[in-house]
């Protein structure tokens, strides 16, 4: 389980060693200009970008041209999510002969070359300004299927098999992680919101809808135990964050 730093992580593929430098360049600045910490690494092909990532490196940002020699940047992209659902790609290419493809693989941004400096600033300001938002109130997990970043008001409850957690969603979807789940409390206490009515569960509170001397139902229709003597202290939580998020009428 990990959740990223306040360094930014971007990553360059472009088989154009001196549209590299130019961008490492403009990079930069920006840090500079706007006193960001930025960490940047550039691949000159497909093959080094990936054998990266499958080393377990990951980005939060990358740059990826479309026309290189023997693989695609569509076709890289494609790879990528995969394993990473998180990562924001914006293409750069001197063509826009993938502008609408390029949607499919959950692409940002699609930047035409060449590229002006007051245009990257405007895309890098974008860009910063969404993976801000995302990450003060998500947390990032690493499951089976690789890296993933999970939205808060959309995790309804947590349970624990095995030493295997598993994320429940509100869409029904359920996600097996890597991970136990005293460090995923600690992890979402900062945020506020959840509890943790028995050993093997964490749930949402904003998903509870009733509360009884034995169990706790949630929006899904699950029921949660509760162990014995602790309805009194999970009804005392309960209340309180609905009074506080002004859920409860009087």
């Amino acid at each position: 389980m990990a959740v990223w730093g306040k360094m930014i992580n971007i990553a360059f593929c472009d088989d154009d060693i001196s549209v590299l430098e130019e961008l490492q360049g403009l990079i930069r600045q920006y840090e500079e200009e706007h006193e960001r910490k930025i960490a940047c690494a550039s691949y000159s092909s497909p093959l080094e970008l990936m054998a990266a990532i499958e080393k377990g490196i990951r980005f939060d940002i990358l740059f990826l041209d479309i026309i290189m020699p023997g693989e695609n940047g569509m076709d890289v992209a494609a790879e990528i999510r995969r394993v990473d659902d998180n990562v924001k790609i914006v293409f750069l290419t001197s063509s826009s002969e993938y502008a609408v493809r390029s949607y499919t693989v959950g692409a940002f941004y699609y930047q035409l070359k060449p590229i002006k400096k007051a245009d990257f600033e405007r895309l890098l300001d974008s860009v910063l300004w969404t993976w801000d938002r995302e990450r003060t109130n998500s947390i990032v997990l690493r499951s089976k299927n690789g890296i993933t970043r999970i939205e808060l008001k959309h995790l309804e409850y947590c349970e624990v098999i095995h030493r295997t957690l598993f994320i429940h969603m509100d869409n029904g979807k359920v996600l097996e992680c890597i991970g136990n789940l005293d460090g995923l409390c600690k992890e979402l206490d900062v945020y506020g919101g959840f509890l943790r009515p028995h050993r093997s569960f964490l749930v949402n509170l904003d998903y509870i809808t009733n509360i009884s001397y034995r169990a706790i139902t949630m929006s899904c229709q699950v029921e949660i135990p509760i162990p014995r003597g602790k309805y009194h202290d999970v009804k005392d939580v309960f209340l309180e964050h609905a009074f506080k998020n002004r859920q409860v009428l009087v």
